[in-house]
């Protein structure tokens, strides 16, 4: 027999752009077979644009450029094979190439209020929908907007555009082929806006009045060349034009101001286009003549036998002119009456006062004159005396730095040498920089010091130091040495040292002390932070930090001091490291309050209690409850690891005394018990239709199931015990069968069931939130059937 041909390629789907060239072609395995090609059913012998190609096992179906036409299924069929396949042709939306590349490349400039029209030429296979989008958000016709578009173009028109226009504009082309999206740029070109205001008033004297501005918000698209400003006086009608400022200036400042008199000023930006709206200020007053403020205390340089130097500060307002001079006045002091040292102002900041009684403390003041007269004068400066050096005191002994560190000097001296029985009083320190010629009191100190510690100061830093005795008859010759500062310790970054010893939870008891140490290192001395619950301590806490370590302290602990602490460490460097820990301020519980006892259904008991005080305080207490059945007896649990107020004892014994007693637990230990103090009991009596079998034989045989008490809805709490109950009557005695949510939960050992002469009972021990759900009882005999249904309710235990 003659072998089979069959395929060794078959023909691939082929999708082209319009235009492009295509190409199907497949492989049989017998170059003896000629083939031949459908379109869509139909046959081919010849079609326009395509040629039908054999060589060896491979047949070729070539299209030199695909038009629409070419577009379809087409199949090979030849001796035994056939093959099909499908050519698509692509005619996505196209722009041409030089416009696209124009329109993307340069923005599209318009001036305000000018139209502006987009106008863009398309080809595609139709129909081609376009869109023209601003900012993401399509863009529709409105009164000055309008979109038009035909089969080969669409066009954006604004009739009058302006500053809102500006941005970036894109034109979506979308057609079953493909999409075109073009990226424009729109610059519409304005005047700029007003500058930003309000206009501040930085200078306001009875001479010049200073305005600033801040530029305009948006300059209409071309950079702000200058400012122009105007002022009118109040109740005038005409502006007048002060001058302009470049653009990077934004004050200006006139002289041309009268005293007393008010102005509103006006500022305008200006680019190519022209000025913007004008920014307006307030009224604004120039301000009338005013005389200087008081300086600061005059300061004592040095004192002679007839003599004292001083020297101060300029105020620091200095009224509305210049400051042409001082008046100095002396007093002695413990007088009232103040006496001018010179007859004309000082013009310098320094003076010698002349001509003193030797022996005498006076005291100085200055005031400073400008146009406007003389200013408040300054306050008293220090006492100071005139004094014979060869009577003072003498100097200081053996002065020198006994230590230093990073940030302090420590300087040490002896006394001076008594003269003439001039005892020393004190003594003065004084401080100097480097590059500074001033001196600066830093110490007074008694006479019974005789050193004294410099802080503050930069690592390394250079300084000079000198100590003067301070005697009655007037301060001795100061001594004077160059000190200068340790280097800086090595930069450590603050590192909290946590170990074991350290523990993240705490509990306390009531009325003991909490105290957390926590070492660390550092290197500047960092700055320690402790907070609680993200804020400040409490005021009683003590918090001490030395030596590599820090602690807080709480003598008694309160309930209240329960909470997250978190200790910080920061270097000023932007290092900073952090932690927390909880504290649990606990107590043995107090007792449960009252006990109530209810037979909400027969031969059982229903114990509620009022709540421990500590529940308001403890998150992990409990309730253990306990019986005993007559007045001496033993307490036996019934219940353990309650978490509500609520127990329910099903096994009750009528005619038998009950005493129930209820303790409130925690970690620490269990609480005083709270107890009942008349017996509970149910009367024998009281159940005898239900414990004596002969009652269903009775008048009551063959009755149907009914339900002498029903079920009740409850309500109880995650983790708790939970006990259903109701009472059934009927001949013969029901069958009795439960249902959660339409389930039988006969089998399944999540639920207890009990039924004690028609006392029918169902337990869940630890309920969860799955076990919420509508409850039904069944009880059936051979009378009927009767039902009883109630919802369970689940609350979470916080």
């Amino acid at each position: 027999s003659v072998p089979r041909c069959y395929l060794n390629k078959q023909l691939a789907t082929v999708r082209v752009l319009k235009g492009d060239p295509a190409e199907l072609s497949c492989t049989v395995s017998k170059d003896t077979v000629t083939g031949t090609w459908f379109k869509d059913g139909l046959k081919l012998t010849s079609m326009d644009g395509v040629v039908f190609e054999k060589k060896g096992l491979v047949h070729k179906l070539i299209i030199n450029k695909a038009e629409d036409i070419h577009a379809g299924k087409y199949r090979f069929e030849g001796g035994d094979v056939k093959t099909e396949a499908s050519i698509f042709v692509e005619d996505p939306p196209q722009v041409d190439k030089v416009l696209l590349k124009n329109l993307t490349s340069v923005p599209t400039v318009a001036k305000a209020g000018e139209g502006v029209k987009l106008r863009i030429p398309f080809e595609g296979r139709g129909p081609i929908r376009a869109t023209w989008l601003k900012d993401r958000m399509e863009l529709g016709d409105d009164t000055r907007i309008r979109v038009d578009k035909t089969d080969t173009c669409t066009t954006l028109s604004i009739s009058s555009c302006d500053r809102r226009d500006c941005g970036d504009y894109k034109v979506r082309l979308k057609n079953d082929s493909g999409v075109l999206e073009i990226n424009l740029k729109l610059v519409v070109i304005d005047k700029p806006q007003p500058p930003a205001g309000p206009i501040k008033i930085v200078e306001s004297s009875a001479n010049n009045i200073t305005i600033q501005w801040k530029p305009p918000k948006d300059d209409g698209g071309k950079p702000v060349q200058r400012y122009l400003v105007e002022r009118q006086q109040v109740g005038r009608n005409d502006w007048e034009t002060l001058g302009e400022t470049p653009r990077s200036c934004t004050s200006f400042t006139t002289s041309k101001v009268e005293e007393e008199m008010s102005y509103y000023f006006r500022v305008r930006a200006t680019n190519a286009e022209g000025a913007s709206d004008a920014l307006e200020s307030g009224e604004v007053k120039a301000a009338g003549k005013a005389s200087p403020g008081a300086p600061d205390p005059p300061e004592i340089i040095s004192a002679s036998r007839d003599t004292i130097t001083i020297a101060w500060k300029a105020p620091r307002k200095t009224g509305t002119s210049q400051i042409m001079g001082y008046i100095v006045q002396k007093r002695k002091k413990g007088t009232v009456t103040w006496l001018p040292v010179t007859n004309v102002p000082v013009k310098d900041k320094k003076l010698k006062v002349t001509s003193l009684k030797k022996g005498v403390q006076y005291e100085f003041r200055v005031a400073a004159v400008n146009a406007a007269g003389t200013g408040q004068p300054s306050e008293p400066s220090e006492p100071a005396f005139a004094w014979d050096p060869a009577k003072s005191p003498g100097q200081v002994q053996d002065l020198k730095v006994s230590s230093s560190d990073s940030t302090s000097v420590t300087l040490t001296w002896n006394k001076p040498e008594v003269q003439d029985g001039n005892d020393v009083k004190g003594y003065e320190v004084e401080m100097r920089p480097c590059n500074s010629l001033s001196w600066t009191k830093y110490f007074t100190l008694p006479a019974e010091s005789t050193s004294c510690r410099v802080q503050g100061l930069q690592a390394r830093e250079k300084l000079f130091l000198r100590v003067r005795p301070l005697s009655s008859s007037g301060p001795g010759e100061a001594v004077e040495l160059e000190a200068r500062a340790g280097a800086a310790a090595p930069v450590v970054s603050p590192r909290l040292l946590i170990d074991d010893t350290v523990k993240s939870f705490l509990v306390i008891k009531a009325g003991n002390p909490i105290r957390v140490k926590i070492p660390f290192e550092a290197s500047p001395e960092p700055v320690v932070t402790w907070l609680k619950d993200g804020l400040p301590l409490p005021s009683r806490a003590a918090v001490s930090t030395e030596d590599g370590s820090t602690q807080l302290l709480l003598r008694a602990a309160e309930f209240s001091d329960s909470g997250t602490y978190t200790v910080q460490l920061g270097n000023g460097l932007g290092k900073r490291e952090t932690f927390s820990f909880q504290v649990q301020i606990t107590d043995i519980p107090q007792p449960p309050g009252a006990i109530r006892l209810e037979e909400n259904v027969p031969s059982t008991v229903t114990v509620t209690w009022d709540p421990s005080a500590s529940e308001q305080w403890e998150e992990n207490l409990y309730y253990t409850i306990l019986k005993r059945e007559s007045q001496k007896g033993l307490w036996h649990v019934l219940g353990d690891l309650i978490y509500n107020n609520k127990f329910t004892f099903t096994r009750v014994v009528p005619g038998r005394d009950y005493y129930f007693r209820v303790v409130a637990k925690n970690d620490l230990g269990a609480s005083d018990p709270s107890e009942t103090v008349q017996p509970w009991r149910i009367r024998k009596t009281k159940a005898e239709f239900r414990l004596k079998a002969q009652k269903y034989r009775g008048v009551n045989q063959n009755q149907p199931p009914r339900f002498l008490v029903p079920l009740k809805p409850h309500v109880v709490v995650t983790g708790s015990e939970c006990h259903m109950s109701c009472a059934v009557g009927g001949h013969p005695p029901p069958k009795i069968t439960w249902y959660k949510d339409s389930r039988d939960l006969s089998r399944d050992p999540n639920y207890f069931c009990t039924n004690d002469f028609g006392v029918c009972s169902l337990v869940l021990l630890g309920v969860t939130k799955q076990d919420e759900g509508e409850y039904m009882v069944e009880a059936s005999n051979e009378a009927g059937r009767a039902f009883s249904k109630a919802f369970l309710a689940i609350k979470g235990n916080s």
